[in-house]
């Protein structure tokens, strides 16, 4: 169990946690959640004590070992990747270099026998016999082959690192695991796998992440970090938003007799304990939401952008798009060819490919932005394009404009001021704000230029190349419905599993011999083994 008692940090004049008095214990998952900045990573480093907090202080039960999933990324760059998971659980990697080291003494000695001795005791309880089978099937797991576990860390790409410094943190059982955003980099295969293995782990875990299909499958309570308070609530990420926003709800309606109120709170509360039968949870979650108290339901104070497409300049018409045995290749390499589809009015498109290369290249494609090698794309008369880029820094670097200014130029015909406020205050820029030097903006504050951008495009599709990226769950949130509200077609490229799954209607997938296009939502076809068939005889 982990105590937190009255932990305050404080950086100058700026109070970023005060007063703060939780407990973790034994047997749950905790969520982590907050806006950007909130301080969600800042937290996790002072109960592994990597920082000291202001003041109050952190209480481990003696004896209970804790395992971090580290993030930098060269800091075992000259350890093999078998050895950097093994590090992972430090007393049984000390055991075993002790050991090693006086095996290899030429002049053993009795009294090295007989601490060779204490030693094995040690190493047999700790199951060190059977420590490098279990890094091994760890790795195996992350998509880490064999062929590359005797290899230097500093020979792996980054998203192999990523992927060994996740399987050192999750080594040995530890009795505490703090993870700080662990599904980055992984494919959705991956990810179903640390769902299943933290849905029953049996310890006491932390984890931040912006991924919500994660934090619902593994979460028991949510923590929310929010105005420099933590509060711990039952559930997980779906339940803590859905009866934050009743609640919000509740408290707006200042007229409704306090009975009312309170049956509208249990039959929500009765709904999703039901729903939780579904989950790889379902037990410790139904029974956690059957002992909720109703007064721990309170408003969030979380504030969502309005993220809103539906001002299109004009309905499409029948005819959308049109991509025909279309090829593209970068640097002498063929990403994709012999891709053909037909897009329909309405259709929301999750574009899927192994390669992120590939799928960014489509998108490049069809804004004209490269040439195709081969093939044709023709677009209907009636359509006006608005499209998010993976990468926006060209949007962003060498200019001296502040946020005004910025979005001006996008801005079509003669907007004052007032207007382009009005814009910006949707994304939650507001005052003083938008007199910010657009060069300075941080990964999410670009982000929410960019869909201000789109938002003055009125485009009747929406072209999307990973819209989440840096974005805080609110900022996800708001996009999310903002593109299931959407009147117009959608064609989006995302990492994040309930986006997709509550968006897409249909999916098509690029691979380098060609495309799999499916009107199916997204759980099925990920799920689909007769898919699974089709994509292995088309990468055969």
């Amino acid at each position: 169990m982990i105590s937190v008692n009255n932990l305050s940090l404080r950086f100058g004049k700026r109070v970023l946690f005060e007063d703060v008095n939780l407990k973790f214990s034994h047997g749950n998952c905790y969520g982590i959640i907050g806006a950007n900045g909130a301080g969600k990573s800042t937290f996790l480093k002072i109960l592994s004590g990597e920082i000291d907090p202001t003041s109050g202080q952190v209480s481990i039960t003696p004896g209970e070992r804790m395992a971090v999933l580290k993030q930098n990324h060269y800091e075992f760059d000259e350890f093999t990747v078998l050895e950097t998971v093994l590090m992972g659980h430090k007393e049984l990697y000390a055991v075993m270099k002790e050991k090693d080291a006086i095996y290899a003494k030429a002049d053993f000695t009795d009294a090295d026998g007989l601490r060779a001795g204490e030693l094995e005791s040690k190493f047999a309880e700790m199951n060190g016999w059977d420590a490098e089978s279990d890094a091994a099937i760890l790795l195996s797991n992350l998509s880490i082959d064999e062929s590359l576990h005797h290899k230097l860390v500093k020979e792996l790409d980054g998203k192999q690192k990523v992927r060994v410094l996740l399987a050192q943190a999750l080594f040995g059982n530890p009795d505490i695991l703090l993870l700080d955003e662990p599904t980055n980099d992984l494919d959705l295969a991956t990810i179903g796998w640390l769902e299943d293995f933290l849905a029953e782990y049996q310890n006491t875990a932390l984890v931040v992440s912006h991924d919500r299909h994660f934090l619902d499958a593994v979460c028991t309570h949510v923590v929310d970090v929010d105005f420099g308070k933590m509060n711990i609530y039952t559930g997980n990420y779906s339940f803590w938003y859905e009866s934050s926003q009743l609640a919000l709800k509740q408290r707006t309606e200042q007229n409704k007799k306090l009975e009312d109120k309170v049956k509208e709170l249990q039959d929500f509360i009765s709904r999703f304990s039901a729903n939780a039968s579904k989950s790889k949870q379902a037990t410790s979650r139904k029974k956690a939401l059957d002992k909720i108290n109703l007064e721990e339901i309170k408003p969030s104070n979380r504030k969502y952008p309005a993220i809103l497409f539906n001002n299109m300049t004009r309905e499409a018409g029948d005819q959308i798009l049109e991509v025909n045995n279309l090829s593209v290749k970068q640097h002498g390499e063929t990403l994709f060819k012999n891709v053909s589809f037909a897009v329909n009015k309405g259709d929301r498109i999750c574009i899927l490919s192994r390669n992120s290369l590939a799928s960014t290249a489509l998108y490049q494609t069809l804004m004209e932005e490269i040439q195709p090698a081969t093939g044709s794309i023709k677009w209907g008369i009636t359509i006006n394009k608005a499209y998010l880029p993976g990468d926006n820094s060209a949007y962003f670097e060498g200019k001296k404009l502040n946020l005004v200014d910025w979005l001006r130029e996008y801005s079509p015909g003669e907007k004052d001021e007032q207007f382009i406020r009005g814009f910006l205050g949707k994304m939650l820029f507001s005052g003083e704000e938008v007199l910010k030097n657009c060069s300075v903006l941080s990964g999410g504050e670009k982000m929410r230029c960019m869909f201000s951008r789109m938002m003055l495009q009125q485009g009747n599709v929406l072209l999307m190349d990973e819209p989440t990226n840096h974005l805080d769950l609110e900022s996800i949130t708001a996009l999310n419905n903002g593109m299931k509200d959407f009147k117009g077609t959608i064609l989006f490229t995302t990492s994040d599993h309930t986006l997709a799954q509550t968006v897409a209607t249909r999916v098509i997938e690029i691979t380098p011999n060609g495309c799999l296009d499916k009107l199916m939502e997204f759980d099925d076809y990920i799920s689909s083994e007769a898919i699974d068939a089709q994509r292995e005889a088309l990468l055969a």
